[in-house]
């Protein structure tokens, strides 16, 4: 029973991992960072006193601070993940709290488990760095996928105010006031940044390079080119929205139809490893035999090698380019 016991002191520890940072990220900033919250984030902000002068650098620190800090050895694997997530945390208190991480994970792997303090060593910088990569990861697939489903909105609210007299700057505060975050703190950063005389094409430039995203592109290059030609400007915005909606429905569609090979690749993954914990709760002394024999480790490296190539190959093949 120790086999099975010491795998549920690890996974609760790698959950509490992941429950602290998420906790201290809040407790720090504040629960209208959390993408759940309705809050918007920037007016809450400007609502509390602070100037909009200082609140567009508060922003814009957050907003690129971590592609500038693509040299920091290792911490490049993070730095795309932490800038499409809006982490607030710097890459330096991101790197401390991977620390602080650890040694909380090497204290309870201690105190829970009898392993080899070589083994608890390299399990608890797993935990701490793995533990934050993942949460970094999970805060930038939610926050794009929010962003791609408020955008064809975002875009036909923007339409509706044109169509009524107000120029496309007032439209972009509209947007920022009315739409909920990640989106509306993007626009209203934006929004300030025009205030303040910068070019409202290469602001929208620059948050789709930020953020990455193929739509906020068209929507950027469609008001450039109309500020270059001119043109019915929403006109070109309400037919950018139609295809922006017509693409997520394809990427639904697509992400629907791909859904059952990646959860076979996972459950094939996951169903070697499920079934050693149950033979282990359900005998523990059943691998005492063969736990000696000197091709018991490389046997297991062969089966894990062969457990991520499967995840790697199903993930390449339900990769489809929209």
């Amino acid at each position: 029973m120790s086999i099975s016991v010491d795998f549920i002191i690890y996974g609760l520890i790698f959950v509490g991992v992941l429950v602290l940072v998420e906790g201290l990220y809040l407790t720090v900033f504040g629960k209208s960072i959390s993408l759940n919250s309705r809050i918007n984030r920037r007016l809450e902000m400007l609502e509390n006193g602070t100037r909009r002068e200082e609140v567009m650098e508060k922003l814009r620190n957050e907003m690129g601070q971590h592609l500038k800090s693509r040299k920091i050895p290792l911490y490049s694997l993070l730095a795309d993940k932490a800038q499409k997530a809006a982490i607030a945390f710097s890459p330096k208190q991101l790197i401390m709290i991977m620390g602080g991480l650890s040694v909380f994970s090497f204290l309870g792997l201690t105190i829970g488990t009898e392993t080899d303090p070589a083994v608890r060593a390299l399990a608890s910088i797993f935990m701490g760095v793995g533990g934050v990569f993942f949460w970094i990861n999970s805060k930038a697939s939610k926050r794009i996928s929010m962003i791609e489903e408020q955008l064809p909105d975002a875009v036909e609210l923007m339409v509706r105010s044109l169509r009524v007299g107000h120029p496309f700057t007032s439209a972009i505060q509209i947007v920022a006031k009315e739409v909920a975050d990640p989106l509306a703190s993007e626009f209203g950063f934006i929004s300030d940044e025009v205030a303040y005389g910068r070019d409202v094409g290469e602001a929208l430039k620059d948050m789709a390079e930020r953020i990455d995203m193929q739509d906020l592109r068209f929507l950027a290059v469609a008001v450039s080119i109309q500020q270059q030609s001119g043109g019915n400007l929403a006109e070109i915005l309400a037919g950018l929205a139609k295809v922006i909606r017509a693409r997520f429905r394809l990427f639904r569609r697509v992400k629907a139809i791909t859904a059952e090979a990646k959860w076979s690749g996972k459950f094939l993954s996951a169903f070697p490893i499920m079934a050693l914990i149950a033979i282990n709760l359900g005998d523990p002394n059943y691998y005492d035999e063969v736990m000696t024999h000197e091709l018991f480790i490389p046997a297991c490296l062969v089966v894990g090698g062969f457990l991520l190539t499967n995840l790697v190959v199903m993930r390449i093949l339900v990769d489809i380019k929209v």
